[in-house]
């Protein structure tokens, strides 16, 4: 059921708009062509896929960075107003997305950052963080602190021990949050159609190929090569961290 989806989305990407339109189903790109592929590689889209991974990459490293001092705060340190800060953490993934878009769009209209990737890139990480803080904190809490106390009796200070120590161990739990900021960034759709006027991320690229106008019928074939090229940074992303996340999610579920 999950699989289906996406080969046909592949195999329809390499037929003719003829072919797709058929009452008939092809299940084989049978005499199929990169024709559709050849049409999508345009200059857009390249300016879209620049824009789409510059605001991920910035998006996710701020947020790595927030979220990973966050959870080691409220892991390993006993301060007032932690039970608060973990209840707000809550209650903010709790806020519809919609209900914030105008607030959002005056305060990025008043920064004169919309259509801007650092703009874009603020709203991400305020999005992202909260949950990526809730997620990295079940990791560092399942890093025993005995370690760290261990190599502080050894000659290291609080922060080496942490670094030495404790920092490795969390890596599988830092690829499997970054997998999840990742993904979001990536995706999101309807934040960067409020604020990204004129700059285009890849999702509002692709949703120009699925709008139909008074002349021109949707052509499927392309608008299936254009999100089979949307899809592969994905898959690629994922064959490159899929060990580390397997292992990062196992250890992040043992104690938190």
């Amino acid at each position: 059921m999950w699989a289906f989806p996406v080969y046909w989305m592949v195999n329809s990407s390499m037929l003719s708009a003829a072919t797709l339109e058929s009452a008939t189903p092809t299940f084989l790109p049978i005499g199929g062509s990169l024709e559709n592929f050849g049409r999508v590689l345009t200059p857009q889209f390249f300016a879209a896929l620049g824009v789409s991974v510059s605001v991920t990459l910035l998006s996710v490293a701020v947020c790595l960075v927030f979220a990973f001092l966050a959870s080691v705060a409220i892991s390993r340190f006993r301060f007032r107003g932690r039970v608060s800060f973990i209840v707000t953490i809550l209650l903010i993934q709790m806020l519809p997305a919609e209900g914030l878009f105008i607030a959002q769009y005056k305060m990025m209209s008043a920064l004169g950052l919309l259509s801007n990737v650092l703009g874009l890139s603020i709203l991400y990480v305020a999005a992202v963080v909260p949950f990526t803080i809730w997620m990295l904190r079940g990791f560092v809490a399942g890093v025993p602190v005995e370690l760290e106390e261990a190599g502080m009796i050894d000659g290291l200070s609080r922060t080496q021990a942490f670094m030495r120590i404790t920092f490795p161990l969390l890596a599988p739990g830092l690829v499997a949050t970054g997998v999840f900021a990742f993904l979001q960034c990536w995706n999101e759709f309807t934040v960067a159609l409020v604020i990204m006027e004129n700059n285009r991320t890849l999702p509002l690229w692709l949703r120009g190929f699925v709008q139909q106008s008074a002349t021109q019928a949707i052509d499927w074939g392309q608008v299936m090569a254009a999100s089979t090229i949307v899809a592969i940074p994905v898959i690629v992303f994922f064959v490159i961290v899929q060990g580390r996340m397997t292992s990062g999610l196992v250890s992040g579920a043992v104690k938190g």
